[in-house]
Formats: C-alpha cells, structure tokens, sequence
C-alpha cells in the first residue's frame, strides 16, 4: 500500500517530461541545425587555424541541436550495457564525421530542407522502433546500420549548413576537426546524462509508461521536424 502513492504519480511526471520535450521542440523548430549570428560572424571572420574556439563551436552545436539530441535519446534508450551504447554511439560517430568532414572538404552538400527532413524521420524511426512497431508489422532493420546511415544524413545536414558560412581555406582543416570532436565532446555530455537518468530510473515503478509516453514524444518531435522541413521545402 506504501508504493500506491508513487505509482499514482508515475504518469503525470511521465507526462510533463513529454510533453516538455515537445514544447521545446515547437518552441525553435527551425534551429535544428541553425548557427547563432554571433558564430556566423566569428567564422566568417575566422582566418586561421583556431582550434578552441571551433572545438566550443562544435560542443555548443550539438548540446542546442534538438535533433541530435532527441535521435540520440531514442538510440540508447533502452540500452543497458556500457559496450552497447558505446557501440550505437560509435556508429553514428562514424557516420557523423565522415560527412560533416568530408562534405565540407569535397564541397558535397545537399538542398538543407531535405536533409533535415530526413533527419526529422530518423527521430520517427527511433520512436517507432523503441515502441515495438516495426516488430509488430514484421520488419527487422539491423538498428546498426540504421544508426550509421542516419548518422550519415545527421553530419552532411551540418556539412551543408558550415558550407553556407564561407569559411576560410586557411587552417580549414584544422577548424573542422576541433569542431568536430567538438560535436563529439558535446555528445558525450549529453548522452552520460541521459544514460545515467535512464539507468537510475530504469527498475522503478512508472518507468514503463514514461518509456511509452517518452517515445511516442520523441515521434512526435520527428514529425513535427520533418513537417516544418518539408513545408520550407514546398515555400522556398
């Protein structure tokens, strides 16, 4: 009878936790992959190697990028041991860099609305995915290799918006590797809080409806994200 009290509360905190996550997302549904003034006019005036600056560039990149962040959530979620979510994270590293690195490079990019609608879906598919629902319909993705391709699409969404800065050839290299281990400092930081406040609740009671409500928030997020894309795409 003592536990009564905790269930009963379970929901509701499970509820505002979503349904935050969503009012955040609406609330700058467009900065997904957005760069503050203020840093447009510090690369764009950059001419050199600056590797601090660009490495803080990145880690503040990927703690304000929602959508990172909420793919992110979604990947480990249900992930209990250290080497699975080394892992998964590994994967989408590897997909992240490749393309944030070699897009800019190579001057690969891509039309930002549909990048970005797509990184909208790959939110979906998380959501999806942690709720049972392609199981259910009898599809088996191997989540690694969907990791890795989304992961793909995630850095050439930034490559295409880095190239829109101009940024100095001088020290170029440079920039773009401490901005991106920037991006993968920023990660870290955020998903060891995430893994840590996942694990701690994990075994309590109401963990499974706030796992519920949390995923289908994160769905939401992504159809919220895709739409916005898409309706730029349309009005552009």
């Amino acid at each position: 009878m003592r536990r009564a009290p905790e269930q009963a509360s379970a929901p509701p905190l499970a509820a505002l936790a979503a349904l935050t996550l969503v009012a955040l997302m609406l609330a700058e549904p467009a900065l997904a992959h957005d760069v503050a003034e203020g840093d447009k006019a510090f690369v764009q005036s950059t001419g050199g190697a600056a590797p601090l600056p660009f490495l803080y560039l990145g880690a503040k990149h990927m703690v304000t990028g929602y959508d990172h962040i909420a793919f992110l959530v979604g990947v480990v979620f249900f992930l209990r041991r250290l080497k699975d979510v080394v892992l998964y994270v590994s994967m989408f590293t590897i997909g992240h860099s490749l393309t944030l690195l070699g897009g800019v490079l190579l001057g690969i990019g891509g039309n930002a609305y549909i990048i970005d609608a797509i990184i909208g879906l790959s939110v979906v598919y998380k959501g999806v995915e942690n709720l049972g629902g392609f199981a259910r319909l009898g599809l088996n993705f191997d989540t690694r290799i969907a990791v890795l391709v989304f992961g793909l699409f995630h850095g050439l969404g930034l490559a295409t918006k880095v190239m829109d800065l101009d940024m100095s050839s001088d020290g170029l290299l440079i920039n773009l590797i401490s901005f991106n281990i920037g991006v993968e400092l920023g990660q870290v930081l955020v998903l060891t809080f995430v893994v840590l406040l996942l694990g701690a609740w994990r075994d309590r009671a109401g963990f499974a409806t706030f796992a519920k409500l949390a995923n289908v928030a994160l769905i939401a997020v992504g159809l919220i994200l895709t739409y916005v894309q898409v309706s730029g795409y349309l009005s552009s």
